[in-house]
């Protein structure tokens, strides 16, 4: 269970930085089932997320 937003933060890197380590791409905004490009370059054409509970 997810009880703060800095472990929220520190899971989301972590999966977001997935992709990178076992060497699928070499930048996680270039992994399509990511939702990394929605939090980063607000860019939400794949999939879209809840981001309500960004201050």
């Amino acid at each position: 269970m997810i009880f703060t937003e800095k472990f929220l933060r520190q899971k989301l890197n972590y999966i977001h930085r997935n992709p990178v380590g076992v060497g699928l791409v070499d930048d996680p905004a270039m992994y399509p089932y990511s939702s990394y490009r929605n939090y980063v370059h607000e860019d939400n054409s794949l999939i879209d997320i809840d981001k309500d509970w960004l201050l």
